[in-house]
């Protein structure tokens, strides 16, 4: 806008001297009101332990300097007990799909819901309708922030590569991911890529860390290396193999590696330990 109504004064006053037109462009230029600043985030790096609990009672006890937990079950209070034992706390949600169970399901409109995603009362996003979705989910990061996380894990941020029930591409993704990636950045939180493994080298400099499931089972591991190389964490779970079929190649690749049950309760078996840990 400003450059087109420096372009018409052009064209309707040619007596105006060059160097006044110059100077009336500058002054248009400092009129906008300046971009917010990014507040400063958390950066995990490569190897950083963690622990993963998405059920069950809390067991903040676990000797490791990274929790993952369920925004909505916990508040500031748990995430306060957290840091005084010196923590730091990442914020799962679902930015992806729709879980009828949340508070602010109601707010999600029919039309923006589309196909199960395989976990029962989910329902992936019509990631394309950011008219919709990018209020709710600044709502949501913003709970995060003021609960006192230090950053989220989006979850169901592959849309594209499931059946939906909406015609999404690997473009809706992309711009969708990055869209969740500013909104927790604005709000002072690191944010983490969840799987989307196709799409690790577009969007890794959007991204602080990585959190994946499974990339030793399905023999895909290898693609998270641009987050280590960039001294980014990669928290990694395994479900089903034994620690020693994953173990050592996590550790080659600087993977933080747990093996966990599928219910993401407190139990775990860590990687550089190789041992069954219950706290």
């Amino acid at each position: 806008m400003r450059a087109r109504g420096v372009a018409s004064l052009t064209r309707g006053s040619r007596a105006l001297p060059v160097a006044v037109l110059i100077l009336l462009a500058l002054l248009a230029g400092c009129t906008s009101a300046p971009e917010p600043a990014e507040k400063d985030h958390w950066r995990p790096e490569p190897g950083t332990r963690w622990q993963w609990q998405l059920s069950g009672k809390l067991d903040p006890a676990v000797d490791v300097p990274v929790y993952d937990i369920d925004g909505f079950d916990h508040g500031a209070a748990a995430v306060d007990d957290l840091h005084r034992r010196g923590r730091k706390v990442i914020c799962y949600l679902s930015t992806g799909a729709w879980e009828d169970f949340r508070p602010d399901a109601g707010k999600f409109p029919a039309s923006v819901r589309g196909e199960g995603n395989g976990w029962e009362g989910e329902y992936w996003l019509d990631i394309r309708r950011t008219d919709i979705l990018e209020p709710l989910m600044e709502r949501r990061i913003e709970m995060c922030a003021d609960k006192g996380f230090d950053a989220v894990e989006p979850d169901n941020m592959d849309g594209y590569r499931n059946r939906t029930g909406f015609p999404l591409t690997a473009a809706d993704q992309l711009r969708y991911n990055r869209l969740i990636a500013r909104i927790a950045h604005r709000h002072g939180l690191a944010v983490g890529l969840k799987n989307d493994l196709g799409q690790i080298p577009e969007l890794e400099p959007d991204f602080d860390f990585a959190v994946n499931e499974q990339c030793a089972q399905y023999d895909e591991c290898e693609e998270l290396t641009p987050f280590v190389k960039a001294g980014k964490a990669v928290f990694h779970v395994e479900y089903e193999l034994p620690v020693d079929r994953f173990c050592a190649g996590s550790r080659r690749l600087g993977l933080s590696s747990l093996l966990k049950k599928y219910e993401l309760g407190v139990w775990r078996q860590e990687c550089p330990k190789g041992r069954a840990q219950n706290g």
